[in-house]
């Protein structure tokens, strides 16, 4: 009786420890970041405990070179999470092919040529690269779309549909660049000064060169990709100079410089991941579209920018949810894609298999990942170290830079060019809290700052005119909010549209519609780690102000920025009005319409304090907004001309740089001194509170040395700029329990682990398919066979694209088989097929595999 009642207290110990430990905020009571700048140093401090998790995913060159005794310390987390791309540089992009240099020269650039661009695909055999270079950890890529992931399928069946492949085709490439140059040579304005001259092509008796930017700080990586691609330039009569530079350098030249000013034409790029994603068109706006800033030029007004207005047009229109319907959807982005893939300013390589590291021996369990992007903010969310001799839980980050430099972008949270690093966004996405989220195991849209019932979302739209969008259906209540820039007033009966030849203006409408509304929305307003309680006015202020900066409405307007612009005016539409609710909630009438998810839609429904930095997971409170956008408009105590844009002319604001933090407070002191009130929230803030707003993130800028005050569940407590160090600790003033997350994201999801498929199939027979799928514990990574529960399905592309899917039988455990029968395979024509295998159990993001299947 006895040994019963000690078991029973134990497990009621065990059980109020557990409790105990669930504090709120984050795990972690403290969060350290360093550098090194030499790879194999940090994953042997990692091994051996001096840090605790290296930030930084390693190639399968550096993984697989490990010490076993090194590698038995670790605990590694394998995701297809990199890829490497070429950004060209295309100036002029017209014939003949020619600008004047600022110093005078001509200078022809074979690559405004697009048919030498396009060329450069069948110049690469891509599989060379990840055999030779990445050992087979990764896989060749010929668009943005990661191999493997959910949906992406569709846009890798383009290239193969335009005859790309992954080996590439020299003798075609070759042959058709010297036909593009020739075809140049003839041009009136050409003639007799670009001519083939013994090896190279020549323009005014100089080689044509391209300047081929190679990044010299991934030696096993990207500086062997890229003397393999000048190499093969230089088969085609190209002469390359071969510019090894490291990050720093090749960044500022290639993403903040100006194409006219001929630093470079080509750059080895490498991207993270950046999330898990269910859907592409970020994917596709971002790699592709000039208008989201990522093409040469970055839309920096007085640069040379790359411009392509349909791909602008198509790609905004699928990323904003203009469309009607799904087969809408897919056939714009597979054009959009065909067009990319034909322009070629940007040409994707390969994807990469991953490998992130961490201490086993200072985990009490695995950390969150993203399954497509790896080690991201939710891993140091959920991080659960040992604690030390004082109690406390310290997570140690190492990230790698080969400069050492932990610094790299300007901390701006309003221009588009701001934590455009992984550095800054390992650290800040821990530290900031989005409306909602994609999550790490299945991309799905989900609330973190809001709460909705996807039963009060209404969508209702019906077609436009030929060649115009759809038509909303719903009437928006006439007390809908929308500020108008030009009256600085909230207004009614008001929306904000295109009014034609790119132009956005407000147009007075009494009656006007929305294609979807969201009822009964609620923010979780909480603290900023000032203190000082987020509140409506961080909302109406976030929103006024996206109007304000991305609307020039006088020629003189100082409170307006092109590149901001360039993102936000095209998605400001889609707002048509928020509903204040008496009862604190918001309903707000919007243009957008998803019908393949509805948690899309109520997603992008939300409100958010968020006022900038599209596209990254940055935030601020109002009064730090508003005291950069002053001194931006109207100058700094310490005479600095700062700016919202990285043009090198001026200086972009940064909220951790002690320089502009300085400024940024004498901007506050003055906000106190004038009991100031920003005009678009006077409604909703007295002088009082805003003088309180003030003061408290003075004290803070005091306390902890920076301006970058958030509401996420750490708050940034340290910054050293000499050491390379920041720390972050724990904002225990935070709506969620440390343990809701790990509960909420720990599930079972599938892989696939082998698909055997004939090597050759008759048409006349069945044709059978066997499949391995197991089951494996997210985020632990144990894995088991898989049991009936398993959907396991083929997908057959046919020469016209449709698809015809096959569902698997299961056989036993782990083992699934399709059979395609030869009434369906009898009437295809011989030659080979793409199969996609996917594997799901339940709404998690499924497993796919692709494979073909050769009929004769």
């Amino acid at each position: 009786m006895k040994k019963i009642l000690f078991v029973s207290v134990l497990a009621v110990a065990v059980l109020f420890s557990a409790a105990a430990q669930a504090k709120n905020g984050p795990i972690a009571d403290k969060v350290i970041y360093d550098v090194r700048m030499d790879q194999t140093i940090a994953i042997k401090d990692t091994a051996e405990g001096k840090t605790d998790v290296f930030f930084t995913g390693l190639d399968g060159k550096t993984f697989k070179g490990i010490q076993p005794a090194d590698a038995e310390k670790l605990s590694a987390y394998a995701v297809p999470s990199g890829s490497w791309s070429l950004l060209l540089n295309p100036i002029p992009n017209k014939a003949p092919y020619t600008f004047v240099h600022k110093d005078g020269r001509t200078i022809f650039n074979p690559l405004a040529i697009r048919e030498v661009r396009y060329a450069i695909n069948w110049l690469i055999d891509r599989k060379k690269i990840v055999d030779e270079i990445l050992l087979g950890a990764g896989e060749p890529a010929l668009t943005a779309q990661t191999p493997g992931q959910p949906g992406t399928y569709k846009f890798n069946l383009v290239p193969a549909k335009l005859g790309m492949t992954v080996r590439g085709n020299e003798k075609k490439a070759l042959a058709d660049i010297e036909a593009a140059m020739k075809e140049a040579a003839n041009l009136p304005e050409n003639k007799g000064k670009l001519v083939k001259s013994g090896q190279w092509w020549t323009y005014n008796g100089e080689p044509v060169t391209i300047r081929f930017i190679i990044r010299v700080d991934d030696p096993s990586g990207r500086l062997l990709e890229g003397r393999y691609i000048a190499d093969q330039l230089e088969k085609a009569g190209l002469k390359v100079e071969r510019l090894e530079y490291d990050r720093s350098k090749a960044g500022k030249l290639v993403y903040s410089g100006d194409p006219a000013a001929w630093e470079w034409s080509m750059y080895t790029e490498g991207w993270g991941a950046g999330a898990t994603r269910a859907w592409w068109d970020v994917t596709i706006s971002q790699m592709y579209a000039p208008y989201y800033g990522y093409m040469p030029g970055g839309m920096t007004d007085g640069f040379w920018n790359y411009e392509n207005k349909e791909i602008d047009k198509i790609a905004q229109k699928n990323i904003n949810g203009w469309f009607l319907t799904a087969d809408e959807y897919w056939n714009d982005n597979m054009k959009v894609q065909e067009m990319a893939l034909k322009e070629a300013v940007r040409i994707y390589v390969c994807s990469q298999v991953q490998y992130y590291v961490a201490n086993k021996a200072r985990f009490n369990s695995r950390m969150l990942y993203g399954l497509g992007d790896g080690l991201n903010n939710w891993s140091v969310r959920s991080a659960d170290v040992k604690p030390n001799d004082k109690g406390e839980k310290v997570l140690r980050v190492t990230q790698y830079s080969a400069r050492g430099g932990l610094f790299m972008s300007s901390w701006d949270p309003v221009g588009v060019d701001g934590f455009s690093d992984v550095y800054s966004a390992a650290i800040v996405e821990a530290c900031t809290d989005p409306s909602t989220f994609e999550a790490p195991n299945s991309a799905k849209d989900t609330p973190l700052r809001v709460k909705y019932d996807l039963k009060k979302v209404e969508t209702k739209l019906a077609a436009g005119k030929e060649g115009e969008p759809p038509v909303g259906l719903i009437d928006v209540d006439k007390a809908a909010l929308i500020y108008n820039s030009k009256t600085k007033k909230w207004e009614t009966g008001v929306e904000f549209k295109d009014v034609g030849n790119g132009k956005y203006d407000y147009v007075k409408n009494n009656a006007i519609k929305s294609y979807s509304k969201l009822s009964d929305l609620q923010y979780i307003y909480g603290k900023w780690h000032s203190g000082q309680p987020v509140t409506l006015a961080d909302i109406m202020y976030a929103t006024a102000f996206a109007y304000e900066w991305a609307n020039k409405d006088s020629d003189d307007d100082k409170y307006y920025d092109e590149a901001y612009a360039s993102q936000y005016q095209s998605t400001l539409p889609i707002s048509k009005g928020t509903v204040l609710n008496k009862d604190g909630t918001f309903t707000t009438y919007f243009d957008f319409n998803w019908p393949m998810d509805k948690d899309r839609v109520a997603a992008t429904g939300t409100v958010s304090p968020k006022a900038g930095n599209p596209g990254r997971q940055t935030m601020v409170s109002w009064e730090i907004y508003e005291a950069l956008a002053k001194l931006v408009a109207e100058g700094s105590k310490s005479g600095t001309q700062y700016s919202f844009s990285s043009d090198p002319s001026v200086t972009e604001v940064d909220v951790i740089n002690p320089k502009c933090v300085a400024d940024i407070k004498a901007k506050l002191q003055d906000f106190v001194a004038a009991k100031y009130v920003p005009d678009t929230i006077k409604q909703w803030v007295t002088p009082e509170q805003a003088v309180a707003r003030y003061n408290a993130a003075i004290k803070f800028i005091d306390t902890y040395g920076h301006a970058y005050i958030s509401n996420g569940p750490f708050f940034i407590s340290k910054v050293d700029y000499n050491a390379n160090y920041i720390e972050l600790s724990a904002f225990r003033d935070y709506p969620y329990k440390s343990d809701y997350f790990p509960k909420l994201f720990r599930t079972t999801i599938t892989r696939i682990d082998d698909v055997k498929v004939p090597a050759t199939a008759q048409r006349t027979a069945d044709a059978k398919i066997d499949i391995q799928v197991s089951a494996v514990t997210y985020p632990d990574d144990t894995a088991k066979a898989a049991d009936s529960k398993a959907k396991v399905t083929v997908a057959m592309i046919l020469a016209d694209n449709t698809e015809k899917t096959y569902t698997a039988k299961y056989v036993s455990a782990g083992n699934f088989q399709v059979v395609i029968p030869a009434k369906d395979l009898g009437v295809l024509k011989p030659g080979a097929y793409t199969l996609v295998v996917q594997s799901v159990l339940a709404s998690e993001s499924p497993s796919v595999q692709a494979s073909s299947l050769v009929l004769f």
